[in-house]
């Protein structure tokens, strides 16, 4: 039987995650240089035109077909989204399903396809952020087609598809099924693998002209904040959606994410004022972000007081871990292995600690906080180790092959010049010139000065 409740909410939550990638890319938007504000917007709307049509190609199909290729990737069943029209998901066909499941409803298979893209479209937009303002648009965009068929799908089927969840003999990924590790929402499928691809990206492009030399300050502090709003409002979708029902689950989940937010912003600013001694505007959006990040493997599965702890810990180790790349040298633009790899990371362990069974009932092991002992902790890093191996390795050959055919990265000319003008012929701001000089104030701020001016002002003699 539809459940037309359930069915309502997971339409609703796929809305909400889509909003996420415009909203990173307004968060990665405002942290780049102006000249190259519209490129960075770009490559995060790419990824909605791509990766959507590989997913109805094949894309979903891989992620959750059946087992095929020794268990690397889904079968081709659902190729062109054959088999999904008036079909459905989450019924019980032969003994209790996999994942917690309220009652014997399901969802339209529709609903669920159109729910897993959004987390496929922004996955790949999260390594933008790292190889900001060096990148060709076309080579970015071939390395997203590459590494979302190649890497995401694969590693979405091994944690996100369950046996028996999209057909009575579907056979799903080891992670979930054998292994048995928790992710509730994507700390491993989503966070840790763009964070293990965006590090491998950044070792073949290189630095940018300039880095670390030389402080390339965000153009618009206001721009991230806003994105850090609507990724912190789309993520009620990215994770309490996750529960796939209108239920107490999905009330947990939303709860969490909301408290682990709240105390991560708390402790990245705590470090910011002993560190730095001010907190910043640029670190109250980061700490939200590392928040959200750790709390998504996590959100289904611990209490409301330990997602508290679990943000508080997140935004601080965060917050340390963003100044590793001056440390040792790689130039992570916008802080996307600081924040993503490093808090998917903690997201996904501090399950083996802060576990609660008594939230979840398809929970594979209490932590070991709750009497579990060292064995959930075990199975997290295992699967948090593989997925970063795997993406690390795929990115790292993807990213060599377009740098020695068509070429990753831009000329040193367009680099200076800025990426908005050589890759895409706009500016993202129309300046104007200001009495025959060099002026950089805006067209209205012009205008409003010229008027102060006497006539004869900025005239040839």
């Amino acid at each position: 039987m539809l459940n037309s409740g359930d069915t309502a909410w997971v339409l609703a939550s796929a809305a909400l995650v889509m909003l996420m990638t415009p909203g990173l890319a307004f968060f990665y938007g405002g942290m780049v240089r102006g000249k190259n504000v519209l490129n960075m917007l770009m490559m995060n709307f790419i990824c909605l035109a791509v990766v959507s049509v590989l997913w109805a190609l094949y894309g979903y199909s891989w992620s959750f077909g059946n087992d095929a290729f020794g268990g690397l990737v889904g079968g081709g069943e659902f190729a062109g989204l054959s088999n999904t029209i008036g079909q459905f998901v989450g019924v019980a066909v032969t003994g209790p399903p996999a994942v917690a499941w309220p009652g014997s409803d399901a969802l339209p298979a529709l609903s669920f396809v159109m729910f897993q893209l959004m987390f496929a479209v922004i996955t790949p937009a999260l390594i933008s952020g790292a190889i900001a303002d060096r990148v060709k648009f076309w080579a970015w965009t071939a390395f997203v087609i590459g590494w979302v068929s190649i890497c995401y799908f694969p590693v979405a089927h091994w944690v996100f598809n369950f046996d028996g969840f999209t057909g009575a003999d579907n056979k799903g990924g080891w992670i979930a099924n054998t292994l048995k590790a928790e992710d509730f929402a994507g700390g491993t499928a989503v966070h840790i693998n763009a964070g293990a691809a965006a590090l491998a990206l950044i070792f073949v492009l290189g630095k940018r002209k300039g880095w670390p030399r030389e402080r390339m300050r965000p153009h618009n502090i206001p721009y991230v904040l806003l994105g850090a709003s609507l990724l912190w409002f789309g993520w009620y979708g990215f994770n309490a959606g996750s529960a796939l029902s209108a239920s107490d689950l999905a009330s947990v989940a939303f709860t969490n994410t909301t408290l682990a937010t709240a105390t991560a912003v708390i402790g990245w600013l705590l470090v910011e004022q002993f560190r730095d001694g001010k907190p910043t505007t640029l670190g109250a959006a980061s700490g939200a972000v590392a928040g959200l990040v750790a709390i998504t493997p996590a959100c289904g599965f611990v209490n409301p007081f330990g997602a508290l702890i679990l943000g508080l810990i997140a935004g601080a180790i965060c917050a340390l871990a963003v100044g590793l790349k001056f440390r040792f040298g790689y130039d992570d633009a916008l802080d996307v292995v600081g924040v993503h790899l490093v808090g998917g990371i903690v997201g996904t362990l501090l399950i083996g600690f802060l576990g609660d069974p008594s939230v979840n009932s398809a929970s594979a092991g209490a932590g070991l906080f709750y009497g579990g002992g060292l064995t959930q902790l075990g199975r997290q890093a295992a699967a948090a180790g593989a997925v970063l191996a795997y993406s690390f390795l795929v990115a790292l050959v993807l990213g060599l092959i377009i740098k020695y055919t068509i070429g990753f990265r831009v000329s040193e000319e367009a680099e200076m010049i800025g990426l908005d003008e050589t890759e895409h012929a706009e500016t993202a701001y129309d300046f104007s010139i200001l009495g025959g000089g060099s002026g950089i104030a805006s067209a209205p701020h012009a205008a409003a000065v010229n008027e102060s001016l006497p006539a004869t002002a900025g005239k040839e003699s």
